[in-house]
């Protein structure tokens, strides 16, 4: 089992959109795949129309470390998919965690239970530094920071999350190893001069830090996206083909090849995803 947290401590970078979409991907690509939310604002949790809706979530798991897949997980309505709720509204977990001995590591202790059942994890995160972010980093074999084409967000994550990623390192000391990152540029338009500036800067920056990569793999602005959310489906799905005369890839492209630089050892599976979506009539969304 692969455990990636989707971080950053900035918000509105589009971390709910990469998991749902990541996970839903790889769930059609024969993965058994769970999505758990950890935002408080848990937007996640209502992306994906449920055929079972747990009667727990994410407080029963982590404050009472109820395990019980029928108490805390929930099944969507796309096969292999699951999600554990975020039902923390009052925010309870946070101070329960600060005083816990074991408050940071306790998602890490946690997760074992899970791994006879899934493949992959994916954790959503708040987009702002607490205790349950570095929780999630540190229960995590990767982090992934979205980042939209913008210098101030390019400022941010080397202030906010980055200096996070290095505040964790002295959980070294007990053999537990901060998780590499890799960064993925969001909302893209692809000729844009600051996309590109960012892009480079990105790589120039990060180009001797082996622990950090900047993916090949740019999410573009397009439509389908927002729609996929709308329908509650990912976005593969609502957008298998490139509108004519648009230079963005369709959201199928992009998901394949985001999915596969994540995850090369499932890239057959995963370009295999989509084929009968192909077959259809073409229908895309004009831009």
């Amino acid at each position: 089992m692969y455990v990636i947290s989707v971080i950053s401590t900035k918000g509105g970078v589009g971390k709910t959109t990469a998991a749902a979409n990541l996970g839903g991907l790889l769930a059609d690509a024969g993965k058994r795949v769970l999505l758990l939310d950890l935002d408080i604002q848990p937007t996640l949790s209502s992306y994906f129309d449920l055929t079972y809706e747990a009667p727990g979530g994410v407080y029963e798991l982590i404050a009472l470390n109820e395990t019980g897949l029928e108490r805390i997980v929930s099944r969507t309505a796309i096969p292999n998919l699951d999600l554990i709720l975020s039902n923390d509204e009052q925010g309870q977990l946070t101070t329960l965690l600060l005083h816990a001995p074991d408050g940071r590591l306790r998602l890490h202790h946690l997760l074992d239970h899970f791994r006879p059942h899934y493949d992959l994890i994916l954790i959503d995160t708040q987009g702002a530094r607490s205790v349950l972010l570095e929780m999630a980093i540190l229960a995590s074999d990767r982090a992934l920071s979205p980042i939209i084409p913008e210098m101030l967000a390019a400022r941010e994550l080397r202030r906010g999350t980055l200096k996070l990623l290095q505040d964790l390192a002295p959980f070294r000391r007990l053999g537990i190893e901060p998780p590499p990152l890799s960064i993925v540029l969001n909302r893209t338009d692809s000729v844009s001069a600051d996309a590109r500036m960012i892009m480079y800067s990105l790589r120039q920056t990060f180009a001797e830090e082996p622990t950090i990569s900047v993916l090949d793999t740019v999410i573009p602005s397009i439509v389908a996206y927002r729609q996929a959310a709308t329908l509650g489906q990912p976005a593969h799905r609502v957008e298998a083909r490139r509108p004519r005369g648009r230079r963005a890839p369709s959201a199928l492209e992009t998901m394949r090849a985001f999915a596969s630089e994540l995850f090369p050892q499932w890239a057959p599976a995963i370009t295999e995803v989509g084929g009968n979506l192909l077959a259809l009539p073409l229908g895309g969304i004009e831009q």
